[in-house]
């Protein structure tokens, strides 16, 4: 069993970096890396998952839940700091593991990142196809922009979905953006960034105006509220513990926490950053920074205009159109500007995400534990293009026929997961090698790590029963392709 725990030598990552002449091509400087995050960052969490989490479990305080998952963030992102300025290499936590707690580890952190990115991508599209219907005002059939694990009543009649089609289209040409390069890819990511966060403050600046004090009062749901009417005719109950009060606000966190996914998508371009050591810090705490402040306004506002049950019926996915329309009386025109600009958000995350889950089966191909076809770079473009093919078929297979809500929660939990052994690693290396140049020092070590783990776990405890059981089946389904295939191919093994 002791070969599970064989470390990848820091030397052997550090020569890799130094190697840019074979591997992946260094075009990204540290405002590219801002612009990365903030694409990767503001998107289905901000605009889909606070209106469900203010909903159903912490009402206006999710202006709360989103500074709990922020400060998990920011302990856990400080750790990523350190690693990226140490070990500039594509992979982001997926390597720190490897080169810290070992292979097993590193495999089960890797295969955590396919439940973040890969499920992340699927998630995100499936939420670019319904703001895209709603844009089009309905227009595309029920039964060909849902799940078939989905229904409901469509003007009197009921509808089954057969498959999502809009999310695979928008999955298929960011894939072929993918493909045709990084810079590309991050001049495209800049410009829809720069209109996305200019709509996102635009919202906030008019709909101050428009908040009712009322819908504050009481800022966390009383564990005697009414119970919430859904769109089906059905009732939601407030009674359990984490529906309403602390409870709430902590499985509001865990949910929200969607939002945040992305930061960390930073550190897998670490080994197409120009200057790493000095960048990689700057762009993973910088777009978290960014992010947090228009996160806590924008939550504050939107729970101003409408009162938090309102999003158990109405709204759904276009929840911040509805509450526009609703309750902000002649700004109808910014609702259809707010569509726009999540359609476009919504598109650079899932550019950041496809790269990131390219990135780490590129470094887990490189290290043998996935087939080569994961690690073959493009004769001109230079970028991991049939590892894009691949994870085109499997994100799109999932867009296509599964909801979004359980995709969501899913990703929740391997980010979650990652941050976790991220902060694990980096108290872990600073005791076994503790003379390796840091260009970035994470602060209060162990104090930091410590945190970023207890937060972190404790969202993960906050998830729902049945999302927690199926990342326990991913995670039994990645131990056997580890013990059938990786083990085996693995270099470090050989």
């Amino acid at each position: 069993m002791a070969n599970l725990w064989v470390k990848k030598p820091i030397e052997q990552l550090m020569m890799m970096a130094a190697d840019s002449d074979k591997g992946l091509k260094r075009t990204l400087g540290a405002w590219n890396l801002i612009a990365l995050g903030i694409g990767a960052i503001i998107g289905a969490g901000l605009f889909v998952r606070t209106a469900a989490a203010a909903g159903a479990h912490a009402g206006p305080a999710v202006t709360i839940s989103f500074i709990v998952a922020a400060l998990g963030c920011a302990f856990a992102g400080l750790c990523y700091a350190e690693f990226a300025s140490m070990i500039p290499i594509a992979g982001s936590a997926y390597t720190y593991a490897y080169a810290t707690m070992g292979e097993i580890v590193a495999w089960i952190i890797g295969w955590a990142l396919v439940l973040e990115y890969a499920l992340g991508a699927a998630t995100v599209s499936i939420a670019w196809s319904e703001y895209l219907n709603l844009l089009l005002g309905g227009a595309i059939p029920y039964e060909w922009c849902h799940s078939p694990m989905e229904s409901a009543l469509v003007g009197g009649v009921m509808h089954t979905g057969i498959m999502n089609a809009p999310a695979l289209v928008i999955l298929l040409a960011l894939t072929l953006l993918l493909i045709r390069g990084t810079q590309q890819s991050a001049i495209v990511n800049a410009v829809i960034v720069f209109v996305k966060v200019a709509i996102v403050l635009a919202f906030i600046a008019l709909g101050w105006q428009f908040i009712n004090p009322a819908n504050h009062m009481p800022y966390l749901i009383p564990a005697n509220a009414p119970d919430a009417i859904l769109a089906d005719g059905s009732t939601y109950s407030y009674s359990g513990f984490f529906r309403h009060g602390w409870g709430g606000v902590l499985t509001g966190a865990g949910i929200v926490f969607f939002a945040f996914i992305g930061f960390d998508a930073v550190s897998t371009a670490a080994q197409e950053a120009k200057n790493p050591s000095r960048d990689m810090p700057i762009g993973i705490l910088g777009s978290l920074v960014v992010c947090t402040i228009l996160y806590i306004l924008f939550s504050h506002v939107l729970t101003g205009l409408a009162p938090y049950s309102d999003f158990m019926h109405e709204g759904k996915e276009a929840s911040v159109a509805y509450a526009i329309r609703a309750y902000m009386p002649g700004y109808e025109w910014l609702a259809t500007l707010i569509t726009v600009a999540i359609l476009a958000g919504f598109s650079s995350v899932i550019l950041v995400m496809l790269m990131g889950q390219s990135r780490v089966f590129y470094s887990m191909s490189n290290d043998g534990l996935l087939p080569k076809a994961f690690s073959e770079i493009h004769p001109k473009f230079r970028t991991p293009y049939k590892s894009n093919w691949i994870l085109f078929v499997f994100v799109g297979a999932f867009a296509a026929f599964i909801p979004g809500s359980v995709a969501g929660d899913l990703t929740s939990i391997g980010t979650l997961f990652a941050f976790v052994l991220v902060s694990l690693g980096v108290w872990v290396m600073r005791r076994t090698n503790p003379d390796l140049k840091r260009p970035f020092k994470t602060p209060l070590v162990p104090l930091v790590p410590i945190l970023g783990m207890v937060v972190c776990t404790a969202m993960i405890v906050g998830l729902p029963g049945p999302t927690l059981l199926s990342a326990l089946g991913w995670m039994v389904f990645g131990l056997l392709i580890y013990f059938g295939y990786s083990k085996r191919h693995s270099l470090l093994q050989k």
